[in-house]
């Protein structure tokens, strides 16, 4: 089962992180690269306000952050995918406590998932995977790898 998730309607569930921060987006689209690899999941995220020439999508390892125009909304650009979709909507779980876009999950027979209910399982999914660091906040392997590298510059490597 792969994700369309309602990114600004998950940040303030997720404990570490605020959509008062100026690098909210980036902090989530980097958790969920640490929960698709400990879960082995697709995820599809959707940000809107994206001013002018700042809106497409980026793609990270598995997951595909799609940055929606002022002009339009997360939750129509995640509608309009679940048109897409079509049949294979059901394939498909959408993560959001916004009513408007789990009746829309539901009508084209995706799965809904809340946006505290996933929240939660992905601070599991980072404690399983012991990804989770005590601040909240995770280090991604190649984070670690700099990290190491660059605390033993010049030492013997004993590990």
């Amino acid at each position: 089962m792969a994700y369309l998730v309602d990114g600004h309607n998950l940040i303030p569930k997720v404990r570490g992180l605020s959509l008062k921060s100026l690098d909210d987006e980036n902090a989530l689209m980097d958790l969920l690269q640490d929960f698709c690899r400990a879960r082995r999941k697709r995820v599809e995220v959707y940000f809107d306000g994206a001013p002018a020439g700042r809106s497409g999508t980026q793609r990270m390892g598995l997951v595909s952050a799609h940055f929606v125009r002022v002009s339009s909304s997360a939750d129509d650009a995640i509608a309009n995918r679940l048109r897409r979709l079509g049949g294979e909507a059901r394939n498909w779980s959408v993560v959001s406590s916004d009513r408007r876009v789990q009746s829309e999950a539901r009508a084209a027979g995706a799965s809904v998932i809340s946006a505290e209910a996933f929240a939660a399982d992905l601070q599991a999914a980072l404690m399983e995977s012991g990804e989770e660091r005590a601040d909240g906040k995770t280090m991604s392997e190649n984070e670690l790898n700099a990290w190491l590298d660059l605390f033993s510059k010049g030492k013997k490597k004993n590990w």
